[in-house]
């Protein structure tokens, strides 16, 4: 083979491995499907209404313009279970910095309740069954996959997006530069 065609067969293989890598980074990120971007994302999640562990219906919006890290979780989900003290530990220490976990169980209430009381979870737990699942994947969650967690920012946009196990170092690098977000990015 020439140095001509060897050339040739080397861009044609790296055009094809980038046209394919811009393939996959669509589809994963919703991109393919025409999901809209971070800030519909954002609102789609903070539109949604769920009910609570008390049976009354609550708006994610009631938490517009705090950090929100939505946490999609079920009791017979080991890393749920596992990475569920951490999101304790957070609400705590970041709860009076506008941090608020919101935690959305996709199980029987019976058994979200249960869990949820047994372990001290000190932030909001909605029901979610399985249709709301649609909502994780339509912010990216194809597979899911659980737990799955949302943080979008004080502006309502959609900013992470975390399948597996978040740990409280993890969330935290994620939550703190949002912070410091100046609340006009409220105004309309």
């Amino acid at each position: 083979m020439t140095k001509l065609r060897q050339g040739i067969a080397v861009g044609a293989l790296a055009l094809a491995c980038a046209v394919g890598g811009a393939l996959v980074w669509q589809w994963s990120t919703g991109a393919w499907q025409g999901i809209p971007d971070a800030t519909a994302k954002g609102q789609a999640i903070l539109s949604a209404s769920l009910p609570g562990l008390d049976g009354a219906t609550q708006s994610i919006a009631q938490w517009r313009g705090k950090v929100l890290v939505v946490n999609f979780w079920a009791t017979w989900c080991d890393p749920c279970r596992e990475e569920i003290p951490g999101l304790i530990a957070i609400q705590s220490a970041y709860a009076a910095n506008g941090v608020q976990i919101v935690g959305i169980a996709i199980d029987q209430k019976p058994r979200a309740e249960s869990y949820a009381h047994s372990v001290g979870m000190n932030y909001p737990v909605l029901m979610g069954g399985i249709e709301t699942m649609d909502l994780a994947s339509a912010t990216g969650n194809r597979a899911g996959v659980l737990p799955y967690t949302l943080i979008i920012d004080r502006a309502g946009r959609l900013v992470s997006q975390s399948v597996g196990i978040l740990t409280p170092e993890k969330l935290r690098s994620l939550i703190e530069p949002l912070l410091s977000s100046v609340k006009s990015e409220l105004k309309p």
